[in-house]
């Protein structure tokens, strides 16, 4: 007798899947301490601490100039002579001095030329200081003050920082544009800064020292409501944090996290509090 083998009526062996977690690559920054500040950026223009026209005293033609564009002068140091016009007077050339000490900006007039007294000859400029007029909104009235400090910026030199400070407040506010006038003075001595030339002006209105900081990239929420995820034995951890100061792309953490945490920049869409992570790349950003 033979007995049949049926084999489509067995049932397969179970085999159990184990309930992996998928494992998230993250990017992350490791969390510094920097000095902060909050910032206020206008542009503006430069000007001699003090600048005069020079007028003759009398009329005549100019004789002779011993001063050109760009020479330094001393206080009544004469700039050119000129040949007074007056009938009768013995031949005497009269000095055109400077008012003060400094540097002559430009001469206006060529030899030969008559002026009387009321032609400006030349432009003096004292440039041991500069400074730059802004008008400043209102809301920062009670954030600007004597000797605040500022950082200056000129494109005829991309690469340096000038530091100046208030030295003027006006008590008057314009009601026109809602703004104040102020003035920054900004030491000069080598004469980089040239009359004329364009400011980009910083003013640090509030500054904290050594504090923790987390790129914008790292934070997740709206308003009160703001989040980071940090990486802590490779895995993700969900913290609260309150935002101080912000200074370009850093955001000072008042609370949440502290310096030497691991913070994720990149890939947080993926996780959730206890998701395992692999940290993909650590950036260190310049700070």
């Amino acid at each position: 007798m033979v007995v049949p083998f049926i084999f489509g009526c067995q049932k397969k062996p179970e085999i159990k899947k184990e309930n992996t977690q998928e494992v998230v690559p993250v990017k992350v920054m490791r969390v510094k301490s920097i000095n902060i500040s909050e910032t206020i950026e206008y542009v503006g223009d430069i000007k001699a601490k003090d600048e005069v026209l020079v007028y003759p005293k009398v009329s005549g033609k100019v004789i002779e100039k011993i001063k050109e564009d760009g020479s330094l002068v001393k206080k009544e140091e004469p700039i050119l002579y000129i040949d007074r016009d007056e009938v009768g007077l013995k031949f005497e050339k009269a000095p055109v001095e400077s008012p003060l000490a400094g540097v002559v900006g430009r001469i206006y007039v060529d030899l030969g030329e008559s002026v009387n007294m009321q032609t400006p000859v030349a432009k003096v400029l004292d440039l041991s200081k500069v400074k730059i007029k802004l008008e400043i909104p209102e809301k920062y009235l009670a954030r600007i003050s004597l000797g605040q400090k500022a950082k200056i910026y000129v494109d005829a030199y991309p690469e340096k920082e000038f530091t100046g400070e208030v030295t003027k407040i006006s008590p008057v506010l314009d009601l026109d544009t809602r703004t104040f006038p102020i003035e920054i003075m900004v030491e000069n001595s080598e004469h980089l800064l040239k009359s004329g030339l364009f400011a980009k002006v910083t003013l640090i209105i509030s500054e904290h020292k050594n504090v923790p900081v987390i790129l914008k990239e790292a934070i997740i929420g709206r308003g009160p409501d703001l989040y980071v995820f940090t990486v802590e034995g490779n895995k993700a951890v969900l913290k609260n944090i309150k935002l101080g100061l912000r200074q370009g792309q850093f955001y000072e953490v008042i609370e949440g996290v502290k310096e030497g945490d691991l913070v994720v920049i990149m890939g947080q869409q993926k996780l959730k509090e206890g998701t395992e992570v692999t940290i993909e790349e650590t950036d260190n950003y310049p700070l």
